[in-house]
């Protein structure tokens, strides 16, 4: 196919179409999709990456916002169902065809839902078996940093507790229109239950209230949050710490801890 969808990006909606055929090959090669499996694309937009996708399947779905590519997405790809929905309102459980098989996400994704799009991944891990995203390369850094760096924080402690996460490659500014002002990068999340956590909901606020104030200890942090009522005294964790010191294990150790102490 070379019927190039031809629409000018737009800024509300962080588009930077990615043009360069070798890194959408590299892209989908690292994804390695198979026919019959339940595909998600988020924002596909011209289709560039759709393209590729389609060059290895022969159906998908696509989550796109974007109105103005709707109907030539659909006539340029006729294995196409397009959602016309903000990705952060899709349920992921009514796309899933078949319901013997998780899904399977990829998509080059706007920088400014990174978070919100990876948090909405993880809300649904049960029925997801992985994703390839594209995103600005800072974010991934910190998607895959360990305790005690500069880069550690909520994204790397939350969900390197319930995936493996791989940095595969790094992309330059100047295979995108237009041009972004970052480098980014290809990230593989690929969820398993990693660790036993008596209860998730908790284990995500703990980390969050750790991080909150991290420069403070985990005693002032969580007497600023909402485990502020909590008696600590029985408390293994040294809560003189801060946040950024704790490993994923110490964590669960402390929201475990949380869980069983809420009144």
């Amino acid at each position: 196919m070379n019927n190039r969808i031809n629409v000018k990006p737009l800024k509300k909606f962080g588009q930077n179409y990615l043009q360069d055929k070798n890194i959408l090959v590299k892209i989908v090669n690292e994804f390695n999709p198979a026919d019959g499996e339940n595909i998600i694309e988020i924002g596909p937009g011209t289709g560039n990456l759709t393209e590729v996708l389609f060059s290895r399947v022969n159906k998908l779905t696509g989550i796109e916002i974007d109105s103005r590519v709707a109907d030539e997405l659909k006539g340029k790809f006729p294995g196409i169902l397009l959602v016309q929905k903000d990705i952060l309102d899709v349920d992921f459980e009514e796309l899933r065809g078949d319901k013997s098989k998780k899904l399977r996400v990829i998509g080059n994704i706007p920088y400014y839902l990174t978070s919100p799009i990876l948090f909405q991944l993880l809300k649904q891990k049960e029925i997801v078996e992985d994703a390839v995203l594209l995103m600005q390369l800072e974010v991934a850094e910190r998607l895959i940093s360990s305790s005690g760096t500069k880069a550690y924080g909520i994204l790397s402690a939350i969900f390197n507790a319930f995936a493996d996460i791989e940095l595969c490659f790094k992309v330059s500014p100047n295979v995108f229109f237009p041009k972004p002002k970052v480098y980014s990068s290809v990230v593989h999340i690929r969820f398993r239950k990693r660790y036993e956590i008596k209860d998730e909901k908790t284990y995500i606020q703990t980390v969050k209230a750790g991080f909150a104030t991290r420069r403070k200890t985990l005693k002032n942090a969580l007497n600023n949050s909402i485990f502020k009522d909590i008696n600590f005294s029985n408390c293994s964790t040294d809560l003189k710490l801060r946040a950024e010191q704790l490993t994923i294990p110490d964590f669960i150790q402390l929201a475990d801890f949380i869980y069983l102490n809420r009144l």
